[in-house]
């Protein structure tokens, strides 16, 4: 008998439970990883349904050009035919995003602004489960996927600088350089024969350009290349002093606050 709205002053009505049905892609190519991250899933949310998985990124682009996005994407990152991030350059992905990789998490840090989560291969299961409890408090959110793929871009480092000389145009390779640094106001390149070049760059641009692999800006005047390194000695008042070759006409000093930097630089 439906007592409501009749006798809800005597008795209390309690509507009957509706199921929230979840529906989740799975991305993966490995077959066995995932029929295992589907019995997990199932059994952490059994309310949730496995609509369908994947295993390229054609097939996924595909599939997501074709069917209503679902409430969550489990992805791995090595496909078939290629890389998923992929997927991202050729469908707008409405749905949240798990990650699912054997990569380490050094390599995986942006993962962690803008996707839900990153699963390491195997998949543990209180690490789902927490990624699982992260989804549910992101709902009604949209991660910035843009801006994932922004950060996953490797940075495009130079490998030539255009300098001039006289009147003419010429070009210096980033792997000749042997430091630069500022003086009166101007940018300098030495190379590795000890030549003297002026650049149009700041310092502070340099720095954004230059792969920091292989160039370390040792203080605010001067930013030296890996192989120009002769000679390193412990400097007064915690600083470091370094021999370079070609032979600067100054003292090449690292800054105590750059010092624990310098040394982790060195030590890659």
């Amino acid at each position: 008998m439906n007592l409501c709205p009749i006798e809800r002053a005597r008795r209390r009505c309690v509507a009957p439970a509706v199921p929230q049905f979840m529906n989740v892609l799975i991305i993966e190519d490995e077959q066995p990883a995932a029929k295992q991250l589907a019995g997990m899933v199932g059994r952490f949310r059994p309310d949730w349904r496995i609509v369908d998985v994947i295993d390229s990124v054609e097939a996924s682009v595909q599939w997501l050009r074709t069917f209503a996005h679902p409430d969550l994407l489990f992805m791995d990152i090595q496909l078939a035919d290629g890389v998923s991030f992929d997927i991202f350059r050729q469908v707008k992905v409405e749905a949240p995003v798990i990650f699912t990789t054997a990569y380490d998490k050094y390599t995986l840090k942006a993962f962690k602004v803008n996707s839900i989560d990153y699963l390491l291969k195997p998949i543990d299961k209180q690490e789902l489960a927490a990624a699982l409890d992260k989804y549910d408090s992101w709902q009604g959110k949209t991660p910035d996927f843009a801006q994932l793929l922004r950060q996953l871009t490797p940075p495009a480092y130079k490998e030539r600088l255009l300098v001039k000389t006289g009147q003419q145009l010429t070009y210096l390779l980033t792997e000749s350089l042997a430091y630069l640094y500022s003086e009166d106001g101007l940018t300098f390149a030495t190379d590795t024969h000890g030549k003297r070049w002026v650049l149009e760059n700041s310092l502070d641009e340099a720095e954004g350009f230059l792969n920091p692999k292989y160039f370390f800006r040792t203080n605010r005047k001067m930013i030296l290349h890996l192989q120009s390194i002769r000679r390193i000695s412990v400097h007064f008042n915690s600083r470091l002093k370094l021999e370079l070759l070609p032979l600067p006409a100054f003292e090449v000093i690292v800054s105590r606050e750059r010092v624990n930097d310098f040394k982790k630089w060195l030590d890659a």
